[in-house]
């Protein structure tokens, strides 16, 4: 993945000798603060000066007060370091709840340790880290350090409110430059523009400053965080990084220094291995066909690990080294996989994308910046039918995006320089799981029969974690993925078609003692065993976002159970309809003869919807789990 900014705001903002004296106790906390919040950012001061081209400087400072323990996280610091960005002059005090210091702490107080994060092969980033050891609440801590950056490349976003939770007494940013180094520079929900101005040194400044942000509530199914907290990008007409110069006001300027500097040199590859390539695509006359051969080839030969070293952070392995050592990040893989295609004369782009499964979050098409993106990806342009691919997964097939980076804008690098295009989304029609299963229950309340799902869409992923698993293994997980009481898997067949339609089938044969309560002449048993919904979101009164729904999905169950013979159902079947303009279900069930069929269809729909719509959100789940929960009840005549 593309290198995380150095500097992480756990907490923004800190103390400073020469506020010593001012009054912390956390009574004087304006009322308006408190509602939701577990701590509050009393004082908070961040400013960047750029000395040179390879000269940055961060000033932090901060003040913060945790009320109870769910601001115990915000009270962590959190500053990450390589040797190109180097910490200095970190301390702090600490204030009881009546603002009297009850500690001090200084550098030799934090932990400094690797950021490993378990698949990094090489990883130079480092983290100074130091939480008090507080229980008393509210307690104050203040702090502030220095950092000196050695690139102007990019620069660290100023979110003066970066988490729910959190409210903001004050808050202010200053930017500090030489007259000719030219910025832009993004506002976003920032009520107060920036005031630019000539400081006493005849440096250029930018400042903006925010007063008494009240708490962001943690709502669910809420649209991005960044859509609606405050934040300001900085972004350079010039920089220098690790060395080498270039400028960019634009996506197509910076795909372009990107591709020349950083990308295009790097795709050498051995004599031998392109013959192979040819070799084995030799015969394949469809360059889509062609492609998909070579993909396969590449994910067969190398597996991911992260490479965060250095330049490495933008900057890909060479081609010939993947070649050689059969591993590389996402960025060295791209490459790869580009130098493999060009063998075959089959041009492809590298792109940048921000990943995530929660939210589809783009690339900003009016703002050109470096820290946007946190993953690379592969386009393959053919004629009238663009392809997209993940070179980091040895599994998912050629084509197939799923929900890491799909339907979102992106940067492609191509030979006109950067173009920022938009991957696949998979729709609500897309996104299926259907299954049909044919049950027989005895009168001893015994369950056996077969059941059949398919997976396609993003659902196509849902059972790669059990593909490679042993037989057995596999069998136990299905056993806590089934809500079928006491259900043994008699046999199971698991395949996925990796096709340009990719689909996975689940085939099992199963049964299950004691499925069926027995009383007397009844039988009690659930009607949807198989694909219960559970999740509700909770009530939340006041609601200040609008409703967000990543992506579209549907379930389609038809479950037919033979029963035994002379049963009669006791109570009216179940016959549920609810249509809203995010989302539909109809479940119903008939008896015919001595079999009960039950069909089931949940639709979600993808879109943002006003906040006032909420509460049917929540009436609407709250009506489809009381259906799956649904009990047949079987008298005997």
């Amino acid at each position: 993945m593309m290198r995380k900014a150095i500097l992480f705001f756990c907490l923004i903002g800190s103390f400073t000798a020469s506020k010593a004296q001012q009054n912390y106790d956390a009574s004087l906390i304006p009322k308006e603060l408190l509602p939701y919040a577990g701590a509050v950012v009393r004082d908070n001061e961040v400013s960047i000066e750029v000395k040179d081209l390879d000269n940055a400087v961060y000033h932090v400072k901060q003040v913060i007060t945790v009320l109870n323990k769910n601001g115990d996280n915000d009270a962590h610091i959190v500053v990450w370091h390589d040797k190109d960005r180097v910490i200095k002059n970190i301390k702090g005090v600490i204030y009881n709840q009546f603002g009297q210091q009850t500690g001090k702490f200084s550098e030799s107080d934090f932990e400094d340790e690797s950021a490993w994060d378990g698949f990094s092969l090489f990883l130079d980033t480092r983290i100074k880290h130091y939480l008090p050891s507080i229980t008393e609440y509210p307690y104050t801590i203040a702090y502030e350090y220095e950092e000196r950056s050695k690139q102007t490349l990019n620069f660290d976003e100023w979110i003066p409110n970066p988490y729910t939770g959190v409210s903001v007494e004050k808050s202010s940013f200053t930017f500090i430059c030489k007259p000719d180094f030219n910025i832009r520079y993004k506002e976003t929900n920032i009520p107060v523009k920036a005031i630019i101005g000539t400081n006493a040194h005849g440096l250029k400044t930018y400042s903006w400053q925010l007063n008494n942000l009240k708490a962001i509530k943690n709502e669910p199914l809420s649209p991005y965080f960044k859509s609606y907290s405050s934040s300001v990008m900085i972004s350079p007409e010039k920089f220098v990084y690790y060395g080498i110069s270039g400028s960019y006001t634009n996506w197509k300027d910076l795909g372009k220094w990107i591709n020349d500097k950083l990308v295009a040199d790097r795709k050498q590859l051995p004599f031998e291995t392109i013959e192979h390539i040819k070799d084995i695509t030799r015969d394949i006359t469809d360059p889509k066909l062609k492609a998909k051969k070579i993909y396969e080839y590449m994910q067969a030969k190398t597996h991911y690990i992260s490479i965060q070293v250095g330049i490495g952070g933008f900057q890909p392995f060479l081609a010939s080294d993947v070649d050689h050592q059969n591993y590389g990040d996402c960025k060295a893989l791209v490459n790869y996989t580009q130098a493999l295609l060009k063998a075959v004369n089959i041009d492809s782009y590298y792109c940048f994308v921000k990943s995530g499964r929660n939210h589809n979050v783009s690339l900003l098409s009016d703002f050109a910046s470096m820290n946007q993106a946190d993953h690379i990806i592969l386009c393959v342009p053919f004629k009238n039918d663009t392809t997209w691919a993940d070179c980091t997964s040895q599994t998912i097939p050629f084509g197939y995006m799923g929900d890491f980076t799909d339907n979102r804008t992106v940067l492609a690098l191509t030979p006109d320089g950067g173009k920022l295009m938009h991957t696949p989304k998979y729709t609500t029609a897309n996104n299926l799981e259907s299954r049909k299963a044919n049950f027989t229950i005895n009168e001893a309340g015994e369950l056996s029969g077969n059941m059949a799902t398919t997976f396609k869409g993003v659902d196509y992923e849902d059972r790669d974690y059990l593909i490679n698993e042993p037989k057995t293994e596999q069998y136990k997980i299905l056993q806590r993925v089934y809500p079928i009481n006491n259900m043994d898997i008699d046999k199971l067949d698991l395949k996925q078609d990796k096709s340009f339609d990719p689909v996975t089938t689940e085939n099992i044969k199963l049964h299950a003692r004691d499925y069926a309560s027995v009383d007397g002449n009844k039988l009690y048993f659930s009607l949807n065993s198989v694909d219960r919904e559970t999740y509700i979101p909770r009530q939340v009164r006041n609601r200040l976002n609008d409703v967000y729904i990543t992506r579209g999905s549907t379930d389609e169950d038809e479950i037919i159970y033979t029963i035994p013979a002379g049963y009669h159902l006791e109570k009216n079947p179940l016959n549920v309809t609810l249509n809203k303009p995010f989302g539909n279900f109809r479940a119903s069930m008939v008896l015919e003869g001595n079999h009960l069929i039950y069909k089931r269809k949940f639709q979600l729909h993808d879109g943002t919807y006003n906040k006032q719509v909420y509460p049917d959100v929540v009436d609407f789940y709250q009506e489809v789990v009381d259906a799956d929960a649904y009990n047949v009840v079987l008298v005997k005549n």
